[in-house]
């Protein structure tokens, strides 16, 4: 599959389909590189204001806010701004429901009933490639930290840099090992090896984005380990890592961060049935905010 790159002409044709969002877009060869005007900061930090209604099924919409004209992407739209893109996410279930609500974007619905069963197989890769618009997708199931180094490492090493990447970890970690000092010593290497993905010059990288962990409700969680484990206080400090470890752009990291947590609290405990797994919109909020700021990003 080769590079995928947004021409101007299909930019500006993204820019009316989605209502003027920005205009004179051009997606820069490394995000390392972005040079944000103020009000796309200001919008950049505005991203998970969500307004939620409970009702079911629960549904989300966004938050007013001045002068950040965010957008909820149709399929057509979706498909035209990923055209000929190599979509990577690896990590655990948070990752896969990522990859399921970015599919749901990109499928029609009798489509993704047919992919679903593969993608949730347990502890197994998915892959799948959508011809008719160049996209290819792949999961990869890399619980622990050290999965996603050394994928990192891969990917440096070929140099076969997929066009948007989507990361995350944490839950197994929590409940396996049950050390956030350990956690945080383990984001730092992610962290630095996806740095060295942003360093030589003269090549093209990818978007990277980073999910955050979810709200743990703990009564509804269906292990008594977990419930023992997985702790609001545990929760904060496997959070506060991410943070102090600088993972997210706005602590200098090479990631944007997909606050799942945010999300998920503010969906509150009815979406979801096992504490920690929540109803598909809020990862189909995600999917919004990740393809907003990539047009943001490229102003």
């Amino acid at each position: 599959m080769g590079r995928w790159r947004l021409s101007r002409r299909k930019l500006l044709f993204l820019c009316v389909l989605c209502t003027s969002l920005l205009l004179f877009l051009h997606l820069p060869t490394s995000p390392h590189h972005f040079s944000l005007s103020p009000s796309s900061t200001l919008c950049l930090s505005r991203f998970h204001r969500i307004s939620w209604t409970h009702s079911p099924p629960p549904a989300w919409s966004w938050a007013k806010s001045e002068n950040c004209y965010f957008r909820r992407f149709s399929r057509k739209h979706a498909s035209e701004l990923l055209r000929g893109a190599w979509i990577l996410a690896a990590g655990d279930s948070q990752a896969r429901l990522v990859v399921l609500a970015l599919l749901r974007l990109l499928l029609d619905p009798t489509e993704v009933s047919t992919v679903e069963p593969d993608l949730f197989r347990r502890h197994s890769d998915y892959h799948i490639t959508l011809p008719d618009r160049g996209i290819k997708v792949d999961f990869l199931w890399a619980p622990y930290e050290s999965n996603i180094t050394w994928l990192l490492r891969d990917i440096q090493h070929t140099r076969h840099y997929p066009d948007l990447l989507i990361l995350g970890s944490g839950l197994w970690h929590m409940l396996h090992i049950t050390n956030p000092s350990l956690y945080g010593t383990a984001l730092t290497e992610i962290k630095q090896e996806a740095v060295s993905l942003l360093e030589p010059s003269g090549s093209l990288h990818p978007h990277m984005f980073w999910l955050g962990l979810p709200k743990l409700v703990n009564s509804k969680l269906n292990t008594e380990e977990k419930k023992e484990k997985m702790t609001g206080n545990m929760l904060e400090a496997y959070n506060w890592e991410v943070k102090w470890r600088g993972m997210p752009k706005g602590s200098s990291g090479p990631f944007m961060l997909l606050d799942i947590g945010l999300l998920t609290r503010g969906c509150g405990p009815l979406c979801t049935l096992d504490g920690m797994h929540y109803d598909g919109a809020v990862y189909d909020a995600a999917v919004n905010i990740m393809l907003n700021s990539m047009l943001i990003e490229s102003q």
